[in-house]
């Protein structure tokens, strides 16, 4: 689905995550600690996936919960949506509200 939006939460600001933070992250994500840790401090997406798709019902909750944990921990992080080509930094009510309307269409 070329056409369907993503979504894709990075942590800002490069913090030194420890390993048990790091464990946490993975069994969210589903990404190697050492893929997490390289993706943090280089400023790249930390997850990151299309909506409106056969997973979208495994990867909306992945969204919340990695959102969940930044707040949980102090994180400084940032949610960008693209679609059609053009990606924009979106607050963390505009997400929820995108995954409650993309709940009526998995």
């Amino acid at each position: 689905m070329a056409d369907s939006p993503s979504l894709a939460i990075y942590i800002d600001g490069a913090p030194y995550l420890s390993p048990l933070l790091l464990k946490d992250l993975y069994g969210i994500t589903g990404r190697s600690s050492v893929e997490l840790r390289a993706a943090i401090l280089a400023g790249e997406v930390v997850y990151s996936a299309e909506l409106f798709g056969n997973d979208h019902v495994e990867v909306a909750p992945r969204l919340e919960k990695t959102v969940a944990f930044c707040e949980r921990h102090g994180l400084a992080f940032r949610v960008e949506e693209t679609y059609e080509g053009e990606t924009e930094r979106i607050g963390v009510d505009v997400m929820r509200n995108i995954l409650e309307s993309a709940d009526g269409f998995s």
